[in-house]
């Protein structure tokens, strides 16, 4: 039997606050997410450049590797050859000089400061 103070609905002053709380920690967990996985692919994405440039890999190299990833990482998607060679791409157009300082300048405008208030 409920008791005579229990909330019989949700309508409960702190109710809303609380909403916006987990609305809050949901989005932040999600950009820091997305950052990691940016990361990642970028990581990815270098070494295979540099075991391209120092060790002469080729498109077998790379197959082979997106296998030995996919059976370490079976329950992870987002593995294969082909996500691989994105990731590649991915390195190669984004450390092109004229690319860098545009990112830089994006990242600094969305990256809230103190004393600023987010949009």
């Amino acid at each position: 039997m409920p008791s005579s103070t229990a909330l019989t609905s949700f309508d409960h002053p702190g109710f809303e606050a609380l909403k916006r709380r987990i609305d809050g920690a949901r989005l932040s967990a999600a950009r820091a997410v997305n950052r990691e996985l940016v990361g990642l692919y970028w990581d990815i994405g270098q070494a295979i450049r540099e075991q391209q440039t120092r060790c002469g890999w080729g498109d077998a190299a790379v197959d082979r590797l997106a296998r030995d990833l996919k059976a370490s990482f079976a329950a992870t998607a987002g593995l294969s050859a082909a996500s691989l060679w994105r990731m590649r791409q991915f390195h190669e157009t984004c450390t092109k000089p004229e690319l860098l300082a545009p990112l830089v300048r994006e990242i600094r405008h969305d990256t809230p400061r103190p004393g600023n208030p987010e949009r």
